[in-house]
């Protein structure tokens, strides 16, 4: 009787302790819990973000954006439906380019000329900047708000997508559109590789009445070259920077397709410079001219060719043109 007693009285000790155990459990797990809340966000309301290597400590909830100069941002608002405060103006107006998320936009002053008292005046959470501001810009506009200078590199194409997302909780969004725009390249390439194997593709610029080629990273050469793998002509595989290019040039280049962008507003010196450069005798006997492979504007001219926006919609213009 008294060994059952004692038995009994373990079973019950044994009970008490499980239970104990599972209390002490249940509040280090509440408070696991907690913490990275805790620590997502700082005692002033606002949370730190990092950016190509960079800290910047922003509001919990950004709602109130200002652009300014970049027109990367431009493009990637359109890409994840963020609807600035304010936006840049081109001759004096938002661009149709933009006309998706300008609706609730006031202008903040053109491209590479802010209106300082207008951004004040709106108050924003963030202003998002361009790296090509000049230090004097960058120090007033960082007086208004917390200001991010988005890279105009664009093999920083995904960090400036990414950081908007992470500003506005798009991140889901972001992760889709880049999973989904890789995955399009892939099968692009799949196509392109034979097709094009000893084929030459090249893009233009014609700024002020002069045709300009760029480095193999920058403008739409950064998915001709960088993403589908498509051999570089030498003329591009030479260019350091924005490098003009005579017709004789191009002609040594010979190009069988040849994507060429034109903007009026670019070109307001010389409004026929597109006209005069496909008619000019040494053009016209370029391959992709006799082959009638000359594809122009296949984007919007304000496209900076690097972001997202561009890329996606300049990998839809080759499946329409290359891969048939």
């Amino acid at each position: 009787m008294k060994k059952k007693f004692l038995f009994i009285s373990f079973i019950a000790l044994f009970m008490l302790i499980l239970a104990a155990c599972g209390e002490k459990k249940a509040v280090e797990e509440e408070s696991s819990t907690d913490t990275p809340k805790e620590e997502s966000t700082n005692e002033n309301g606002t949370r730190t973000i990092e950016y190509l290597g960079e800290s910047y400590e922003v509001p919990e909830k950004v709602e109130r954006i200002v652009v300014t100069g970049a027109m990367e941002a431009m493009e990637d608002m359109v890409v994840l439906d963020v609807h600035p405060v304010g936006a840049i103006a081109i001759g004096g107006k938002f661009p149709e380019l933009y006309a998706s998320v300008t609706d609730k936009a006031e202008s903040i002053g053109e491209k590479i000329k802010p209106n300082f008292e207008k951004i004040l005046e709106l108050n924003p959470d963030v202003i998002l900047g361009s790296t090509k501001f000049p230090e004097e810009v960058q120090s007033k506009l960082k007086k208004i708000a917390p200001t991010i200078l988005v890279s105009h590199i664009s093999t920083n194409w995904e960090s400036n997508l990414n950081l908007l997302a992470e500003l506005t909780g798009k991140q889901a969004d972001a992760e889709k559109i880049l999973s989904t725009y890789k995955a399009d390249i892939e099968a692009a390439k799949s196509t392109l590789t034979e097709k094009l194997q000893d084929q030459k593709v090249a893009a233009i610029r014609i700024r002020g009445g002069q045709a300009y080629v760029y480095p193999k990273e920058v403008f739409l050469n950064a998915v001709l070259y960088g993403e589908l793998g498509l051999a570089v002509p030498n003329e591009v595989a030479k260019a350091k920077s924005q490098e003009a290019i005579s017709v004789e040039q191009l002609a040594d280049m010979n190009p069988d397709y040849l994507f060429v962008q034109f903007s009026t507003d670019e070109n307001a010196d010389a409004p026929n410079a597109l006209e005069d450069f496909k008619k000019n005798p040494i053009i016209q006997n370029i391959t992709a001219f006799k082959n009638d492979q000359v594809f122009v504007n296949v984007l919007d001219p304000l496209m900076e060719g690097g972001p997202a926006y561009s890329r996606i919609k300049f990998l839809e213009a080759i499946q329409q043109n290359l891969v048939k």
